[in-house]
């Protein structure tokens, strides 16, 4: 019989970040840890958090979440994600925020938008440092160049 309990907890004050928050998954008697890196709300009107969709990220996952009376849940594991463009027009570079649209091999998510959020640079680049470390640690690695430099080299030759 399968169980899963699932608890988050605070660890010890870090010097840099303050508390670190801790996802304390336990399924079948193994249990596993995941830090949360980061999280904010969707900003909207002059960059003020006044939104009901929520961001976290996870050292392992990316969660959106979404709504007020019905909500919506969206997980989308690191190693899935394939890639993320920054985006920010003149209104949102004024209020400090901008956009993270990114493209993953999730089936429920294959695009989505991260934002508008604060400091989409630095989230950027905590995401993408992320990704490279879970496809290191599970191995994976992106096909996707594997064609289009199979055609460089036929052009490089011809």
């Amino acid at each position: 019989r399968n169980f899963i309990k699932i608890k988050w907890v605070i660890n010890n004050k870090d010097r840099n970040e303050g508390f670190i928050m801790s996802r304390v998954i336990e399924e079948n008697g193994r249990r596993s840890t995941e830090k949360e890196l980061w999280s904010d709300k969707k900003r909207t009107i002059f960059g003020l958090p006044i939104s009901f969709t929520k961001y976290t990220l996870t050292d392992t996952r990316l969660i959106i979440k979404s709504g007020f009376l019905n909500i919506k849940e969206d997980e989308i594991m690191l190693y899935r994600i394939t890639d993320i463009t920054y985006k920010a027009s003149l209104w949102e570079r004024m209020f400090g925020v901008g956009k993270l649209f990114c493209d993953s091999a999730d089936k429920s998510a294959t695009n989505f938008i991260v934002g508008p959020i604060k400091e989409a640079v630095k989230v950027r680049d905590l995401l993408s440092d992320n990704v490279d470390e879970q496809r290191d640690k599970k191995r994976i690695r992106g096909n996707e160049f594997f064609n289009d430099s199979m055609d460089d080299d036929m052009d490089l030759q011809n």
